[in-house]
This record gives structure tokens, C-alpha cells and sequence, in this order.
């Protein structure tokens, strides 16, 4: 069973000697039980800040044709340039809080009436001023020029962050996928639970203590939770993002 909001806080007040909390009484909750709370709060917008794509926050399952292709998959449209990045956010703040602009994905596969040979390849990723010192003019002119139109080579990230662009135009439908990663949403119900496995809960109870520490002028434990916490969140990153070779160590690399 997940771990709940409830149970993060009433281990923390507990240690603390507090009287913890319940369904009941935890909205109301005032003083040190206030507190822990937004301790609890504050360690986990950490953890789950300090690193916008982590895999717990990944936005859907890989490609059901190819796990490397992407998570998130848009279908272009035959002369249309720009694209929403989520189609079904009415707000920057419900949009991804991450894209990995570096693995877009372009392709055939899975496009109503396409069949073998398929078109796939990656896109490039052009930044935004590269584009306008660059290709704005010319492609602007291309706009109109369906002659111009053909398989898209280069993702373009829109001013606001809330598109993507494709150059050259699109001639026709095609899947583009890529990478999107959730932003993390504050714990606020006492039946809440944590995006990340069980097992990283004690991470970020240590950094919980820290905060906790902190406010009642205890430099030392505060410390010792610090020095918990980092190390919680080096396994974390160990074992949740791309490892590290074993003959890379500190960034030197030892050569066998």
C-alpha cells in the first residue's frame, strides 16, 4: 500500500513526541503538526524538482510500437506548421513540466493507411534563436508553397514553451513522438500519496527532519538529516535515472 500524507506526517510528529494527527483532525491541524506538514510538503517538492525527468513523472507508458520512441505521440496535419505539446491543456500551469527536446521522433508507424517501407527518423532540435537568425524568413515565404511541403527534419520549440514547430511543413499525417514528464502537484488530502516507489519515502522524511531540525534551532541533527537526505537522493538517482558506467567514477574516467 502506498505511502499516504497522513502516514509521512504522523511518523515525523511522533518522533517529535507530538500527538500525531487523523482523517479527522488533519485539515485542522496548527502549531508543530502544521509544521511537519509543510515540511513534508517541502521535502517532497524537492525531490521531485530536483531532477523534472524523473520516470516517475513521465507522462504516459514508452510507444506502444517502440518503448524508445516516446511517451506522448501528436499527429500532424497535412500544411500545419505548429502543434500544441498538450492538446488538452487550457492553462500553462497544466502543461508538462518537462519535454526533452532532444528526442523527437518522427514516423509512419501506426498512421491509418500507411504500411511497410515506414518513414522514421529523430528530428533535430532547433532552438528558438536559431530559428529566427536563421530560417524565419525563408520558411515564412514557405508557408503558402505546399511545393515545400515534405517530411519534417527539425522540431522547433514555440516563444511560449506551449508548442512545437516542424520544418519543413508537413505533406501529410505522420506520428511525432517524444519524451513529456509531468509537473509534480503539492500533497494536500491525508489520503495523498507519493509519485515515487515506497522505497524513497525514507529520502524524503530526511529532509523532512531537516526542515524540522532547522526551525527548532538543532544545527547538529539538522545536519545529520542533511547528510541523510543527500544520500538518499544519490541512490535515488542511481537507480531511477541512467546509471552510471562502473568505469566512470566522479567524472574521471578510468580506462580498462
Amino acid at each position: 500500500m502506498a505511502t499516504t500524507y497522513l502516514e509521512l506526517t504522523n511518523e515525523l510528529l511522533r518522533e517529535l513526541n507530538e500527538l500525531p494527527l487523523n482523517a479527522t483532525t488533519f485539515d485542522g491541524a496548527v502549531g508543530v503538526q502544521q509544521h511537519v506538514k509543510d515540511s513534508v510538503n517541502k521535502a517532497y517538492f524537492d525531490i521531485v524538482n530536483y531532477e523534472p525527468q524523473w520516470s516517475f513523472l513521465s507522462a504516459g507508458e514508452s510507444g506502444t510500437t517502440d518503448p524508445m520512441y516516446g511517451n506522448v505521440s501528436i499527429d500532424t496535419v497535412a500544411g500545419q506548421r505548429f502543434y500544441e505539446l498538450k492538446p488538452s491543456s487550457d492553462s500553462i500551469i497544466n502543461d508538462y513540466g518537462s519535454i526533452d527536446w532532444d528526442n523527437f521522433y518522427i514516423t509512419t508507424v501506426g498512421v491509418d493507411g500507411e504500411s511497410a517501407p515506414y518513414t522514421g527518423k529523430n528530428l533535430e532540435y532547433c532552438t528558438l534563436e536559431q530559428w529566427k537568425r536563421f530560417r524565419r524568413v525563408s520558411e515564412n515565404k514557405d508557408d503558402a508553397d505546399t511545393q515545400s511541403f515534405g517530411v519534417p527534419n527539425i522540431v522547433i520549440r514555440s516563444p511560449d514553451a506551449r508548442k512545437f514547430g516542424l520544418s519543413p511543413i508537413p505533406d501529410k499525417v505522420y506520428k511525432v513522438w517524444f519524451y513529456a514528464y509531468n509537473l509534480p502537484t503539492k500533497l494536500s488530502l491525508h489520503t495523498d500519496t507519493l509519485v515515487f516507489p515506497d522505497m524513497y519515502a525514507p529520502v524524503l522524511l530526511a529532509r523532512a527532519r531537516y526542515y524540522i531540525w532547522q526551525f527548532k534551532d538543532n544545527p547538529q541533527a539538522a545536519a545529520f538529516a542533511l547528510d541523510d537526505y543527500k544520500k538518499g537522493l544519490r541512490s535515488m538517482r542511481s537507480n531511477l535515472l541512467e546509471p552510471t558506467p562502473f568505469f566512470i567514477s566522479d567524472d574521471r574516467v578510468r580506462f580498462v
